[in-house]
């Protein structure tokens, strides 16, 4: 639902801003205030909701303000989350957070292609909706944007709601701190490119692997010697030291002793700082060395 105000604002820079929204509508209607009060000039307002009897009640409340020309210029847009089954009334599922995922990071998305900074303001609704909001944030934020937490004193549930405070209540937008994936120029501009934000899941989590298993092939080919490669791949496969010094012809004692220099070499190659388990080294290298496995039979196939 798209409600537009009877006069434009002119001048400056115009942001967006975004708001989760949950039974109390003041949460959207004093955000706005403090922003404008601030000096920034907002031309639209997005308010994500969901469909529960009081979240709608809440979202009327907010609409009727619009609808009176209370923010001249100001377009109001109402967007809920909806899920394959339909509209959503409350997260209840995984379904139900993957859709409000899709939600927030295609609202952030296409408000910052629109150009602007982007204000989005967690406050409202359930948590795991300002969850959301951090993670889009971090996603798709450059360094205009602001996530922001509102705090009015006084104030608790179920008191008397005033969609706009006097100058003289203590009310204050709080910024959140965001780790901007547009510090990393090509990561950041290649997520914006994605459409959904599973796919963003999926690419970052390949990226990690592929990061993971490069720093792994590093410590084993240039950190260890090849006596302590062997080792360490053999302890991988589940050995105890007496059968892989049986294995390798060599004293236990020996095998003890390279494995403690992996401990060591380990240590400072993770910067782990508590001592090396067994169980760690192999829950760190198996992964490489299953993986190494299969691209050796790949190249073989390939011949």
């Amino acid at each position: 639902m798209i409600i537009k105000a009877k006069t434009a604002r002119q001048g400056g820079t115009a942001s967006k801003l975004i708001t989760t929204l949950g039974v109390e509508p003041q949460v959207a209607t004093i955000t706005l205030d403090r922003l404008l009060a601030n000096g920034e000039i907002i031309d639209e307002v997005v308010v994500i909701y969901t469909e529960s009897p009081a979240v709608l009640k809440a979202l009327h409340s907010v609409s009727d303000e619009f609808a009176k020309s209370v923010y001249p210029g100001i377009t109001l847009r109402t967007v809920p989350v909806v899920s394959a089954s339909g509209p959503v009334e409350d997260f209840l599922s995984d379904d139900d957070l993957k859709s409000l995922l899709r939600t927030v990071y295609s609202e952030v998305r296409h408000a910052r292609q629109a150009g602007g900074p982007v204000h989005f303001c967690i406050s409202g609704g359930r948590k795991v909706m300002g969850i959301m909001g951090m993670v889009v944030a971090q996603l798709l934020f450059g360094h205009e944007d602001h996530l922001w937490h509102l705090v009015t004193e006084g104030w608790q549930p179920g008191s008397g709601r005033l969609l706009h405070l006097p100058p003289e209540e203590n009310v204050r937008l709080v910024s959140v701190p965001v780790l901007r994936w547009n510090d990393a120029s090509t990561l950041v501009q290649m997520v914006a490119e994605i459409n959904d934000p599973a796919e963003v899941v999926a690419w970052y989590e390949k990226l990690n692997h592929a990061t993971r298993q490069k720093r792994r092939e590093e410590f084993i080919g240039r950190w260890l010697t090849k006596a302590e490669r062997d080792v360490v791949r053999l302890i991988c496969q589940g050995l105890d030291n007496a059968t892989i010094a049986a294995r390798l012809y060599k004293r236990e004692q020996t095998v003890a002793n390279q494995l403690r220099n992996v401990y060591a070499k380990m240590r400072e190659w993770s910067g782990y700082k508590e001592n090396i388990s067994r169980n760690k080294l192999i829950a760190e290298f198996l992964p490489y060395f299953s993986w190494a496995e299969e691209q050796k039979k790949h190249e073989l196939r390939r011949k």
